[in-house]
């Protein structure tokens, strides 16, 4: 007797190949996304990137914040767009940076201000509301009279506001400004009261640069590249300059430390930062092309040729170094009585 072998039915076989066939396709395609994971990750940037300045066209942050740009592209090979967000002394654009999505599609050039706007009430953003990129400008403070001032030495122009307080005035920026925080600072390390040097609020250095030359003012304690013009114009001269190490600008200008053994330093800084939250392998990215970007005969002529002064510090030392600066300038600032 035979016995006969169970009969499939071909709707069963179509369904195991079907299933096989199914699963087959299902581990490859985790096969793909598994090895274009790390592809997907290394094409950053792979559209345009905007680059948001605080401050307006024309001026030291944009003229640095533009050749900055122009460079990124050619390292990392997408349009690096400008866009100038201005107002509330530097809170609009620093606002729009830490507001902007982490995908390093938008960043911005932190300067300074960031390290005192928080003191005054004007925000509530510090340098911790960012994912740090790179410090790439420094330019110290400088102590500027007029050519035919009586005072050859920073030591006796001090003497002179310690012997007269009040009778020598001061401007350059705003009051509570870079440079108002710069000169009063000074006067604190010295053990001078800093009322003892009154402030005449300006629009920016230009013009308290011009109140000196005309007598309206005594000291323009600003950068620099800022009296630059007026330095070799012959109309004014530079007594010090507020860093431990002289300037390439002008070497032969004091420092501080070696003019009258003080170590106060005050300088206006700008840095690349990205919103908080940035992705590290994107944060990596744009550090190592702004390290190159700042290595570059192109950047270090292109600042030369402005008198800007060139430096650079990674991620974790730019954090280091604004929360060092913050905490400097709230200092100075309850000392001056302008912290809210």
């Amino acid at each position: 007797m035979r016995v006969s072998s169970p009969r499939v039915s071909s709707s069963r076989v179509f369904s195991r190949r079907s299933f096989v066939a199914h699963a087959a396709g299902v581990a490859a395609g985790l096969a793909m996304f598994a090895a274009a994971a790390p592809a997907a990750a290394q094409a950053y940037p792979s559209r345009p990137v905007t680059l948001i300045v605080p401050w307006g066209a024309g001026g030291g942050t944009d003229a640095t914040a533009r050749i900055i740009a122009s460079l990124l592209e050619k390292e990392l090979g997408q349009p690096f767009t400008v866009v100038n967000r201005t107002g509330g002394n530097g809170v609009v654009g620093h606002s729009a940076i830490a507001a902007a999505p982490p995908d390093g599609y938008t960043i911005g050039m932190a300067t300074v201000e960031i390290g005192m706007m928080h003191w005054q009430g004007l925000t509530q953003l510090t340098s911790t509301s960012y994912t740090p990129i790179g410090l790439a400008n420094l330019d110290p403070a400088g102590i500027q009279v007029r050519a035919d001032a009586p005072y050859k030495t920073v030591a006796e122009l001090l003497a002179a506001i310690k012997a007269s307080p009040g009778k020598l005035k001061a401007s350059g920026t705003g009051q509570g400004g870079i440079w108002h925080l710069a000169i009063a600072g000074l006067l604190r390390d010295q053990k001078i009261d800093p009322a003892a040097v009154p402030w005449v609020p300006s629009n920016g250095a230009a013009p308290g640069l011009q109140d000196v030359v005309a007598g309206g003012v005594d000291i323009a304690p600003v950068s620099l590249p800022e009296a630059r013009s007026l330095i070799d114009a012959g109309k004014v001269k530079s007594l010090a300059i507020m860093s431990d190490k002289p300037s390439a600008l002008y070497p032969n200008v004091p420092t501080l430390k070696a003019a009258i053994g003080s170590d106060w330093s005050m300088a206006a800084w700008r840095g690349i930062v990205a919103p908080k939250g940035l992705p590290a392998d994107v944060r990596d990215k744009l550090a190592g092309a702004l390290k190159k970007v700042v290595a570059s005969k192109e950047y270090t002529d292109f600042m030369a040729s402005r008198g800007f002064g060139v430096i650079y510090a990674g991620p974790d030392e730019f954090a280091a170094y604004m929360a060092k600066s913050d905490a400097e300038l709230g200092a100075t600032m309850k000392a001056v009585g302008i912290v809210k």
